[in-house]
């Protein structure tokens, strides 16, 4: 009978006393190999599809999806764990916003969550909000938004028309991926000087179900 590889990794492989058969002998050492190494698929879809019945992932098992251009491994607990930061991801704007500098978007971390990054002002160079108002500027999928509302401190630059610098602002983001933000209320409304902006860089959290 087959014997198993002297790593402890279930790996088969035929004996002389078997009686020959090179199909049964090699497929049972493929199917052995096959599992210990990177499978590769286009995507999550893919993967799914194809890793169900007797070939149904196990614990340990990782994969690299391309169109993701993601790694991940097979958890205990029946989930894929990230292994890899994902790739950068743009936002959505909200009419009246744009970047400002740093790329704005979001990815996936490796181990689980989600990090934003980027600067934002408005399309036209105005002047942010500042009276205290809750105001909507991009949105990130809902598929990544976080179970419940989430608020940070956000770092900004704005002068006022009195003269005043600010350098803090509060970013919302909600459980259906819409992002707004809030300017503390007082010192006038419009901004002197480059465009007044707040930043995401910092901001992590753990998208719902993560």
């Amino acid at each position: 009978m087959p014997k198993g590889d002297k790593y402890g990794q279930n790996v088969q492989y035929p004996v002389l006393a078997d009686v020959p058969n090179i199909e049964t002998a090699l497929s049972t050492l493929v199917n052995g190999i096959v599992p210990q190494v990177v499978l590769r698929f286009e995507n999550a879809n893919a993967r799914a599809a194809t890793l169900t019945g007797a070939s149904k992932p196990v614990p340990g098992m990782i994969t690299y999806l391309i169109a993701e251009d993601r790694w991940e491994g097979r958890q205990g607990d029946g989930t894929w764990l990230l292994l890899s930061d994902g790739p950068w991801q743009p936002l959505t704007y909200k009419s009246g916003y744009t970047a400002n500098g740093g790329s704005p978007g979001w990815r996936r971390k490796a181990g689980g969550g989600i990090e934003l990054r980027g600067r934002i002002q408005r399309s036209n160079s105005g002047s942010l909000v500042d009276d205290g108002t809750v105001t909507p500027f991009a949105s990130i999928p809902a598929a990544v938004a976080p179970a419940a509302l989430r608020y940070y401190i956000a770092p900004s630059k704005r002068i006022t028309t009195d003269g005043v610098s600010r350098y803090t602002a509060r970013v919302e983001i909600d459980s259906d991926g819409l992002m707004s933000y809030t300017c503390e209320a007082g010192g006038g409304v419009s901004n002197t000087g480059s465009p007044g902006w707040f930043g995401l860089d910092g901001i992590m959290f753990s998208p719902a179900g993560d």
